[in-house]
């Protein structure tokens, strides 16, 4: 793993600091701080896997933007904080899968039915560079920006003390709605 060095990021949200990462396959990944994020405790960390049609495009079939933005705004009203944002498109299946599983979801399957028509899994996301950014970093512990169980397990499962979970609630839409009780009923979020 590889780290670039970091610059500064206005945005709309704030003004923080930006380093990429260069992990051992050669993708590229983001961090995002603001404040003092080495050797941290109870540092506010959000670990966020990419959305490039909820993101780029203000698609509004997901809240991944929404969520994003949330804990951007976090992190500035905090004063600190860590954004790991992980190149992992369409919870771990790509961005071309992602489009064939909305194509599905358009003639009446929910997003998990569609990952398992196309043989895949309801969720394939790694978070080990996750967990090996924060011990790079030193960080003690974390409280997590999440909504996600299965993270707070592979984290917790990967040494992180996460000492609290911060929710991260998003007003949903008419396109969105379905998707989040199905990630509310079938994959457990805290919603």
């Amino acid at each position: 793993m590889e780290f670039s060095s970091d610059a500064s990021l206005p945005t709309s949200h704030g003004t923080f600091r930006i380093r990429v990462i260069r992990d051992e396959s050669g993708s590229e990944h983001v961090i995002v701080f603001k404040g003092v994020i080495d050797e941290a405790e109870d540092l506010p960390v959000r670990v966020h896997s990419e959305c490039l049609t909820g993101e780029v495009f203000g698609s509004q079939r997901c809240d991944c933007d929404q969520q994003l933005g949330a804990a951007l705004d976090f992190f500035e009203e905090e004063g600190n904080g860590l954004l790991i944002y992980l190149r992992q498109e369409g919870r771990g299946i790509g961005l071309f899968n992602k489009i064939e599983a909305y194509c599905l979801q358009d003639d009446g399957l929910d997003t998990i039915e569609a990952n398992h028509e196309l043989g895949l899994s309801a969720d394939s996301r790694c978070y080990q560079l996750a967990v090996k950014v924060l011990a790079e970093l030193g960080v003690r512990s974390v409280r997590l920006l999440t909504n996600n169980p299965l993270k707070i397990d592979a984290l917790r499962q990967g040494g992180v003390e996460i000492t609290s979970r911060v929710p991260i609630q998003c007003v949903p839409n008419t396109h969105n709605i379905a998707y989040l009780e199905t990630k509310k009923l079938k994959m457990a979020h805290l919603l």
